[in-house]
């Protein structure tokens, strides 16, 4: 792959949802001009046929531009919902009994069917249900294997099908249904560089979705339930990647509660190593308005000051009347954030201690010396992208090129805060690698005459994880002869 466009200036990435408004060809690349450095595909909503066509689009701009582009595919998860109404719908007064039942009749302002017996067998007295996305609550007064009876402590308006939530038990039932099983191969097969595992509530469920991917992608595990914080140190060593997913943890937990919790979320991913990705209602107004709110502005700034390694639009790029601009929108929110001369002091609050490793040690001293060198960039040659992602926790105040000789891997690595991947020809010797590094740096732009670099590599070369060399080296601006 030829690669021609000049690295990003930006550190952290943006990671725009396709849909109805977004998914031409035409579109995809727009999106990515304004400042995409990733698509989100939402098995929530469309056809197989449908999202074989968008990332077919998306990969055929890959090969246009000559960049690496990064596909995550979001599968929806189990969700929960009540059954039908004689009427279509019922109106629950706050106060009155009302009753979930195993019982397939349609429904009436009394009682109406639960078609999820493993809830039955999880909730006990006192349990909350939250229905509608949390604008009716029910409390539990008693629990069976066929009926619960609840209490309205929230009443209003309650429709066919509306979706349920049960914060405050964790309900025996897989993370991935059968829908998400026919979605996975799906993303499998047209070779998905991430897959995002909804309502995740405890590492197992994350395991059964690493043995089912196979290796064959890397796994970003959702936060969205109040169940999964209680265990996120273990969700986090199985998973390669998280999502603060704002919007459910908003629906289970009272929203002055996710703040905070956003704070743990990223400070405890980055201390991890792991990219974090903070998403839901960013830039929410942009839906239909061409510019958001300030308070809006305010919390994806946030959200970038806490060193987030990405960003993620949701229906105001996907079925927004907006999407190019609410992308233009996040990328200048992203480049005033980190032109601020406050910004790498802030960034650095989180510290991120190295493991006891080799290649972690001298992915923290490579950011040091950068610094004290002066040096123009850090280089990294990485076969598996663990290099780059070691680099990358360390936030580091120059730009990271990542070399890797596997499409797959450079595809991977659009996620990772401040990495911009090119794929290459890979390196035999110490000689060639420092050649390549070097001219690649001019090539891209991100280095001219007389400036240093730092390089990390693992000897021997194309061994994944072995990195355990740092070389600092001066271009002279003669060194652009020579292939990828």
């Amino acid at each position: 792959m030829t690669q021609n466009t000049a690295p990003r200036t930006r550190k952290v990435r943006v990671l725009a949802t396709l849909g109805p408004a977004s998914n031409t060809p035409e579109m995809i690349r727009k999106l990515y001009l304004a400042g995409a450095d990733a698509f989100r595909i939402n098995m929530s909503h469309g056809a197989h046929e449908d999202h074989a066509k968008v990332i077919e689009s998306i990969r055929l701009l890959e090969k246009e531009l000559g960049r690496p582009m990064t596909v995550l595919v979001d599968l929806q998860g189990p969700k929960l919902r009540v059954g039908r109404f004689e009427d279509g719908s019922v109106m629950l007064e706050t106060g009155q009994a009302f009753v979930l039942d195993r019982d397939p009749a349609l429904g009436d302002s009394t009682r109406v069917n639960l078609p999820h017996p493993e809830i039955f067998q999880a909730l006990e007295p006192g349990a909350r249900l939250l229905l509608d996305d949390g604008k009716l609550c029910l409390r539990v007064q008693t629990a069976s294997l066929e009926r619960v009876e609840t209490t309205v402590e929230t009443g209003g308006k309650l429709s066919n099908n509306k979706g349920l939530n049960v914060p405050d038990v964790i309900v025996p039932m897989a993370a991935l249904t059968d829908k998400d099983r026919r979605d996975l191969s799906f993303a499998l097969e047209h070779k998905a560089d991430w897959i995002a595992l909804s309502f995740v509530q405890r590492p197992e469920d994350v395991a059964e979705a690493r043995h089912l991917i196979g290796g064959k992608a890397s796994l970003l595990a959702k936060i969205e339930k109040p169940s999964a914080i209680d265990r996120l140190d273990g969700i986090l060593e199985l998973a390669d990647a998280v999502m603060v997913a704002r919007g459910d943890l908003g629906v289970e937990l009272p929203p002055e509660e996710v703040p905070p919790l956003q704070k743990r979320i990223v400070e405890s991913a980055r201390r991890m190593g792991r990219p974090v990705v903070v998403a839901t209602q960013m830039l929410e107004s942009m839906i239909t308005a061409p510019t958001p709110t300030r308070a809006e502005v305010s919390d994806v700034a946030n959200a970038i000051y806490d060193g987030a390694d990405a960003v993620m639009l949701s229906a105001e790029s996907a079925a927004g009347e907006w999407p190019e601009q609410s992308v233009a929108m996040m990328n200048k929110i992203a480049l005033s954030v980190e032109g601020d001369a406050g910004f790498a002091d802030r960034l650095h609050f989180t510290e991120t201690r190295p493991d006891p490793t080799t290649a972690d040690a001298l992915a923290e001293a490579s950011a040091r010396i950068a610094v004290t060198v002066s040096a123009a960039a850090l280089i990294c040659f990485t076969t598996s992208g663990s290099t780059a992602r070691r680099v990358a926790r360390e936030r580091p105040s120059v730009p990271l090129l990542a070399l890797t000789p596997k499409l797959a891997t450079a595809r991977h690595m659009g996620l990772l805060w401040g990495v911009h991947a090119v794929q290459t020809r890979d390196v035999g010797s110490f000689e060639e690698m420092v050649a390549k590094a070097k001219r690649i740096a001019l090539r891209t732009g991100i280095a001219k005459a007389g400036d240093r670099l730092v390089l990390m590599a693992g000897v021997p070369f194309g061994t994944p994880g072995a990195t355990n060399v740092l070389h600092v080296v001066r271009l002279t601006g003669n060194e652009l002869n020579g292939e990828n």
